[in-house]
Order: structure tokens, then C-alpha cells, then sequence
């Protein structure tokens, strides 16, 4: 490996008490950036080091002064109270219950009865001001007997929630908390921009702002014991003022209701299909944010230094697949990596000049304690976000937390540079180039490119039970040879040619999300355009309960596309027949062990003419269909594995009648993979398990060959 490769492309975090050692990991790992962290400071010792310098800058917090000596522009939040039943003509509803006083404070300084609402949730409507009163802590409403009540209020955010995550997760004692304050609003907003020009000129050598985010935190409400109670991290609950809505007013022309944001106490999490007053908040935030991040930006770059942007934290608004996002201006944008669809999300980011992921592990104390295992954590990191570098590479990557840790764990050390030196081998051979796609492939749900990589996250990476067997097909998406794009509903409506660019539809999820569609379904254009560009020829994978939405006789309402239908007791009375097995289908002819479905679904049953591929129990979990033209492929859930990703692999070529296309750039054993470059003139096999894999690598023109790789290897060659 020659020089270049040696050195670059990585950032370190540093301390007070690791200056030496710090140099040591510069040289060791490679690195050229140095970065402080949350609860860090960084040492002047290493000003002068041979290494750009990031500062990590808070626009919301870390200045108690200004937050306490303005508490009416300190961040707020929405927040409903629970469900309460009146058991008479009267109820009182207490509305911090289950929320920490430590992180929120009820704001009674705005107009309550204007900002405030109080919901019959029996019947859906809200409760005219003058049928309820507050007083100490407690909304009393008069009430229907029975019927159950919510209220809906503002509260001050006196605790910054991303400071409570990090003061709990690492047990800090004898700390102030950070209160959030909020930039938007006149008074913090001039003194912002101020309070950012002293910074930056009190810290001559730092070389880029590194910005934690910029103003409004995602959802994070933790409860009185400290507990994480609601996260949603395309949450816009904490994005409020009565400033801010005052200003929405103006600029729709209708009133504004708490229930826009708080949606029946579900806060319009991303599986809530949005309403049309919700995507109305988040385009106006979306622009505000916009404007006033590029006035950071703007002084950032005239006192100069680079603008870097951390995804995550104080996020919302900055969308960075949305048109509003490169007005901001910056020069990067840093994420964290915890798998491959969060690389994507970072790597696929237009507007910026480099990208950078932060892999994990993060050093803290859950993962860098005695008996713990950070070699795993990060070789699992690793493995998992190198097959999305290889499909689009990000540009840097970097470490974050306390180095101290890190350095008790020398193995740990020794793996990290490692993957230094491997990710820089990768950018060298696949830069400026993108790789062969073998089909367009598009996702499609509600909210198409403004969640692109994101759908069924809900708090970054983290897995859930309900979830992983749909979030499973975006990971595998993000490390295969498909050119994929998300498109939504409202694209298709908009523009009637955007099927005719695509090969292959996706739709994946649970009935009634925003991720397959929900009421979307009722609309013709959409149903018809659809059904349309499959029976003309076009490819349809739907997985879990894809179209799924209750109406004029079907629950799938693609079902005569997919040749699936869903029992739900309305069609019991309907005998079914289809239940032989076709085990030798083209999908599954590399299936050496039963495919996992993950949790899978119940009560799926195939039309007649659909070839059940598995069923069990006489529930259908994976079946293909002929339709017109074109194909339609149903699977009940799939989770991330190496197996399955070739299973839906070879689903998307079967459903885009590409079958013959699949030995080419392909590996016999699908614990390896092949990626080719051919702009650049180069391939590689990959073995992505920690055991030495044979394959035979497929090129193309039916050239063939038979390849042994130790454990992790990865070969390139020469087209």
C-alpha cells in the first residue's frame, strides 16, 4: 500500500488527559482530524499539531447565563398528557405525570387557552377553552361521564435532552444542567450570530465548526426516573414556540392546532401517514431552519472556517435529501454509522463537498468497561457499513467519546487501525465512480426521498421487534447492486412518467403506516398507475402487509398484482386451495437452509394462479405472481442476513424478468460478494464473515473462476 493510503481520511477525538497518547493514535491510526466531544475540552497542547482541528459547537446550549437570564426564549416542546376517563362530570388531569421535571417545565407565561388543547378523545374533538381551567400543575375539564380526556401543552425544555442522555449513560455527578435555548427567536438569534463570531475568534486554530446540530432536538422525553419514555428521531415535537406558530399562520393562512403535531399522542412519528397540515409545519421549519443555518454558515465561512454538520441531535429541519438543504451552504455533514442504510444516509448526501461517518463503537462507558467487548461491537460496525461504502463510499471517518477509554482496550487499538488503513485502500479504488447497478429499484411509501435510508428507524440503528424483518430490506438495499431511489405517492401523482424509469417497486411495512401507504390506497391515479406499470411489464415486491389498507373488499389492495390476500375474518367464509409449494422457484435456488422471515405475518393466503414458494401452517410467507407482463413477488418479513439479502437479490432480478443477468459481477456463495467498478477498471470480492469463504466469482460474458478468502479478506482486481 503506498503513502497515500497510510495517512488521511480519519478523525480522532481527544482530552485534557490523553495529549501524549492522542499523538500516539494520530500516527498509529493515520488520522488528520482531532475533535473534542460532549463533555470534553480540547487541550491547547495539540493546537499545533500536524492535523485539522474540529471544535464541536453548540448553537442551543452550553451557555447557562444567557438561557437563565432569558427563560422566555428558552426551547420548547409539545407534550400530551395521558389518557384520563371521567368518571363523572368532571376530571382532573395532573400533566407532568410521567415525565421528568428534571428535563421539562409547564410554560404558563403564553396563552394557554390559544397554545393549550384538551381533547374528548372519545369523540376526537377538542374541548372549548372555556369548559376547563389549570391550577397547580393540573388541567380540571368539565367532562361527559366516561368519555377520555387528553391535554395537549407547551412545556420548557430546562434540561437539553442530549446532555440527559449523555449525563445518564455515563453516570455524571457534581455537572450543571445545559438548558436549551432557542435561536429562532429575536433576542437569542442576535445574540447567536454574536456569540458565534467571539467564538470562533477565541479559537483561532480550530479549522471547522463542527455544529451539534443547529436548533430544533429530535423527540427524546425521558420520564421521572430518567428512563428514555418516547424517542422519535425524525421527531418535531421540540420544534415549537408560540413565535414560531404565530410565524406558520402567516405564511399558510390557516390556524394552527397542537393536534398537527401531537396526531392522537403518536407526536406524527415517521409510521403515521402525514397529514397534510403536518407536512405543511415541516416544509415552513424546513425553510426557516434553512435560512437561518446558512447565516451561521456565512459567518463561519467569513471568519474562516469550514461549516460541518452533525445528522443527529438538533437535526430537524436540515433534512439533507430535501431541495432546502443545500441552500444552507455547508461544507460536510458527519453522522453516525451504525449500519449500512445510516452510511447511506450520510454518503448519499448532495451539496457538500465531503461526508464523514462516525463508526461505532462510541467511547464511552456501556461498550469500555471491564468485560466488555469493543473488538466485536466494532468489527460488527465494520463489516456491516463496508458493504454500503462499496455500493457509495463516504469521504472520512472518525471515532468519537473519551480516547482514555479506548486506550485500555490495546486490541481494540489495533483493530481500529486496521480499519484505517482498509477503508482508505477502498476510497482510493472506488472513488468518483459509481458501480455497476444491475436494476432501478425504488421504495415506495409515504414520505419518498425526505426519509431516504431512514424508513423504520426510530431511534437511529436501534433494532426492534416489530420492525427488523422491514428494516431488514433497507439494509440489504444499501449494500447491493441496485440503483434505488424512494419515491413517494405524491411523486407519482405529480409526475406520470416517474414509473417508466424504474424496473422494480418496493413496498414494505405493516397495513396503515406511512411506509405502505394507508390511505394513499383509496386514490385511483395511484392504485391504477401501479397496477400499470406492472401489467406493462414492471417488477412489484411487497413485504409484511404491502398496500395494506382496509377498502372496497380487499385488505392488500394490490392483491390481485402480488396474488397474495390477507384473512381478517371478513372472507372466512371463502374456502382457499392454493397451498402447494414450489421449493425449486429461481428465488430460492440458493437457499441451503429454510429462509428466516423474521416475525413474519399471519393469515396471508394465495389466489389461485400464485406460486406459493413457502408456507407454513397453511400461512403463506413467500409467493411470486404473474401479472400481465410483469411480476409481483410477496415475502412476509425480511430480516438483514447475508442469506437473505440473496434472496430478495435474486427476487428483484426474477420480478424484473432478469434472470439471466444474475451471473454477472455475482459469487456463488452469498456470504461474498462482488462489486464492480468499470469506469475505473476495477472489481473486488468481498468476504463479509469472520470465517474463510469458497466461491466461484461470475464476471461477465459467463468468465468464471474459483476463489478462497480468509476471514474478512477483500480482493481486488483489474478489469
Amino acid at each position: 500500500m503506498d503513502e497515500i493510503r497510510k495517512t488521511g481520511r480519519v478523525t480522532i477525538p481527544t482530552d485534557l488527559d490523553v495529549v501524549p497518547e492522542t499523538l500516539e493514535i494520530l500516527k498509529k491510526w493515520g488520522a488528520d482530524a482531532i475533535r473534542d466531544c460532549d463533555g470534553t475540552d480540547f487541550p491547547q497542547q495539540l493546537k499545533n499539531a500536524d492535523a485539522k482541528i474540529y471544535s464541536t459547537y453548540y448553537t442551543t446550549r452550553k451557555d447557562n447565563a444567557w438561557a437563565k437570564a432569558n427563560p422566555d426564549e428558552v426551547q420548547q416542546c409539545y407534550i400530551m398528557t395521558g389518557f384520563y376517563t371521567a368518571p363523572g362530570d368532571t376530571v382532573t388531569i395532573p400533566l407532568m405525570k410521567g415525565i421528568s421535571p428534571e428535563l421539562m417545565q409547564v410554560n404558563t407565561n403564553d396563552d394557554i387557552t390559544r397554545w393549550w388543547e384538551v381533547m374528548d378523545r372519545t369523540t376526537g374533538q377538542p374541548v372549548p377553552p372555556e369548559q376547563w381551567s389549570y391550577a397547580d400543575g393540573s388541567v380540571t375539564v368539565q367532562a361527559v361521564p366516561f368519555h377520555e380526556y387528553t391535554v395537549s401543552f407547551l412545556a420548557y425544555l430546562i434540561w437539553d435532552p442530549v446532555h440527559m442522555y449523555n449525563a445518564t449513560t455515563n453516570g455524571w455527578t457534581n455537572f450543571e444542567h445545559q438548558i436549551t435555548f432557542d435561536v429562532r427567536q429575536p433576542k437569542t438569534h442576535k445574540y447567536s450570530m454574536e456569540r458565534l463570531r467571539k467564538f470562533i475568534a477565541e479559537h483561532p486554530y480550530v479549522n471547522v465548526i463542527r455544529y451539534t446540530t443547529f436548533f430544533h432536538q429530535f423527540t427524546l422525553i425521558f420520564d421521572e426516573l430518567k428512563r428514555e419514555k418516547f424517542v422519535d428521531w425524525y421527531g418535531y415535537s421540540a420544534s415549537v414556540s408560540p413565535y414560531i406558530l404565530n410565524q406558520f399562520e402567516q405564511e399558510v393562512g390557516y390556524k394552527f392546532r397542537p393536534e398537527y403535531i401531537i396526531d392522537q399522542g403518536y407526536y406524527n412519528n415517521q409510521y403515521r401517514v402525514p397529514s397534510k397540515e403536518f407536512r405543511d409545519f415541516q416544509a415552513f421549519q424546513r425553510r426557516e431552519v434553512a435560512k437561518l443555518a446558512k447565516e451561521m454558515v456565512d459567518i463561519t465561512h467569513a471568519c474562516g472556517c469550514e461549516a460541518m454538520m452533525f445528522l443527529g441531535d438538533h437535526w430537524i429541519g436540515t433534512e439533507p435529501f430535501m431541495p432546502e438543504f443545500k441552500t444552507i451552504g455547508l461544507d460536510a455533514v458527519v453522522g453516525s454509522v451504525g449500519n449500512g442504510s445510516t452510511l447511506r444516509l450520510i454518503s448519499d448526501i448532495e451539496g457538500v463537498k465531503y461526508t464523514e461517518g462516525r463508526f461505532l463503537p462510541y467511547f464511552f462507558p456501556d461498550t469500555f468497561h471491564e468485560g466488555g467487548d469493543p473488538v466485536r461491537e466494532a468489527k460488527e460496525n465494520w463489516v456491516t457499513a463496508r458493504r454500503a461504502i462499496l455500493r457509495k463510499p463516504i469521504d472520512r471517518i472518525g471515532y468519537g467519546g473519551y480516547l482514555k477509554l479506548a486506550l485500555q482496550f490495546p486490541e481494540f487499538v489495533d483493530y481500529v487501525e486496521s480499519v484505517c488503513n482498509e477503508f482508505r485502500e477502498l476510497y482510493e479504488n472506488i472513488k468518483g465512480t459509481t458501480p455497476y447497478c444491475v436494476k432501478r429499484v425504488a421504495v415506495l411509501n409515504c414520505w419518498g426521498k425526505m426519509r431516504a435510508w431512514g424508513c423504520h428507524m426510530v431511534h437511529h440503528a436501534l433494532y426492534y421487534k416489530q420492525n427488523y424483518s422491514y428494516a431488514g430490506v433497507i439494509e440489504m438495499l444499501s449494500g447491493a447492486p441496485f440503483d434505488v431511489k424512494f419515491i413517494s405517492f405524491e411523486d407519482i401523482k405529480n409526475d406520470p412518467h416517474l414509473l417508466d424509469s424504474l424496473d422494480v417497486i418496493i413496498n414494505v411495512g405493516d397495513a396503515d403506516t406511512a411506509h405502505t401507504g394507508g390511505i394513499w390506497w383509496e386514490d385511483p391515479e395511484i392504485s391504477s398507475a401501479i397496477r400499470k406499470f406492472v401489467w406493462n411489464g414492471g417488477g412489484f415486491i411487497g413485504v409484511g402487509e404491502p398496500s395494506g389498507h382496509p377498502y372496497q373488499g380487499h385488505i392488500l389492495q394490490l392483491a390481485s398484482v402480488l396474488g397474495v390476500e390477507e384473512e381478517n375474518g371478513f372472507t372466512l367464509n371463502y374456502d382457499k386451495y392454493n397451498w402447494e409449494e414450489h421449493p425449486d422457484h429461481f428465488i430460492l435456488q440458493d437457499a441451503d437452509q429454510p429462509v428466516d422471515f423474521g416475525e413474519g405475518k399471519k393469515n396471508i393466503y394465495a389466489l389461485e394462479g400464485t406460486e406459493v414458494l413457502v408456507q407454513r401452517n397453511k400461512e403463506v410467507q413467500m409467493a411470486a405472481h404473474d401479472f400481465g407482463k410483469g411480476r409481483a413477488v410477496y415475502i412476509s418479513g425480511v430480516p438483514y442476513s447475508f442469506a437473505n439479502s440473496r434472496t430478495l437479490y435474486r427476487a428483484i432480478l426474477w420480478s424484473a424478468h432478469s434472470e439471466e443477468e444474475l451471473h454477472t459481477w455475482f459469487s456463488s456463495n452469498y456470504n461474498v460478494e462482488v462489486h464492480a467498478y468499470v469506469k475505473n477498471g476495477k472489481y473486488c470480492v468481498v468476504n463479509n464473515t469472520y470465517e474463510p469463504q469458497d466461491t466461484t466469482v461470475y464476471t461477465t460474458d459467463g468468465s468464471s473462476f474459483d476463489l478462497h478468502l480468509d476471514a474478512n479478506e477483500i480482493k481486488w482486481y483489474e478489469i
